[in-house]
């Protein structure tokens, strides 16, 4: 098995993108999956890399990268010591981030003779669900598009009324976050890069432009994304499959940190699922 950390990859936002990638030692071409983590997340958050392993070991060049202004740094690619990155960052910084991904590995003469770009996933959990599904709608090279957990509307998530207005006012507000009690600041840029950029920032839209392979797996017991998001993001493309697994919470009953040897059942389910799909030819 072959793994190279913390790569920094040159975005367009001035700070590096954090890569890693996973394959193993054979000469063949393999299948590409490229993985967005979500909101508070990172590359390496819980099982993350125990997932990246195991679709490596099944024959996939697996790349997982930290978006540029998710809190990390190249020092520190774990937790968030950047919080002032953490609030300047917006879902078209996210878009062009995954864009730098996408353009360095299709084109990195480096790993041409052992990567299929011609077989090119998205794999998108939570958050980054939204942003993998906009990206496949975009990029010529995405022949698949995986949604974990994933949400279906950025903008419902917006406050409104009084508490946007304080927001508006003050210029940042904070959310903690509950494992780490960081208080952690979104700036009014946030919001106002998603008014300026609503269309294409509607993944309602972009399901409906989709002509990607699209797999959207959820968990009945997701509190954080209700399962209701997946039944609206299969609505709006019904060529897509819907997988629910029971008993499955937002993060498929994995925790950070993850101390286990092995997957938990749910997330296991959900590796399993991704690479028949990927796998069977559509």
């Amino acid at each position: 098995m072959i793994k190279e950390k913390n790569i920094a990859l040159t975005g367009k936002h001035n700070k590096p993108i954090v890569t890693d990638i996973y394959y193993n030692d054979s000469l063949n071409k393999k299948p590409v999956i490229i993985f967005c983590h979500g909101y508070k997340g990172f590359k390496d958050w819980g099982a993350w890399p125990m997932v990246a392993n195991t679709f490596a070991k099944q024959g996939f060049f697996f790349v997982a990268f930290n978006f540029s202004h998710n809190g990390g740094t190249l020092e520190n690619p774990i937790d968030f010591p950047d919080l002032e990155a953490f609030g300047q960052n917006n879902f078209i910084k996210e878009l062009d981030d995954l864009e730098t991904v996408i353009k360095w590995i299709t084109e990195n003469k480096s790993y041409n003779k052992i990567v299929d770009i011609e077989n090119l996933t998205l794999i998108g959990h939570s958050r980054g669900g939204g942003i993998a599904t906009i990206k496949a709608s975009e990029n010529k090279y995405v022949k698949h598009i995986v949604s974990w957990a994933g949400v279906s509307d950025y903008g419902a998530r917006f406050p409104k009324g009084e508490i946007l207005e304080a927001w508006q006012k003050k210029g940042v507000a904070y959310i903690e976050n509950s494992r780490t009690k960081q208080q952690m600041p979104h700036y009014i840029q946030f919001y106002d890069n998603f008014m300026e950029n609503k269309e294409r920032l509607s993944i309602k839209l972009a399901c409906k432009k989709l002509n990607n392979n699209h797999l959207i797996i959820h968990g009945t017991e997701d509190s954080t994304v209700s399962l209701d998001e997946a039944k609206a993001l299969h609505k709006w493309n019904p060529s897509s499959e819907l997988y629910i697994i029971d008993g499955a919470t937002h993060t498929f009953n994995c925790q950070h940190p993850f101390n286990k040897e092995m997957l938990p059942k749910a997330l296991n389910e959900v590796v399993n699922k991704t690479i028949k799909f990927i796998t069977y030819d559509h």
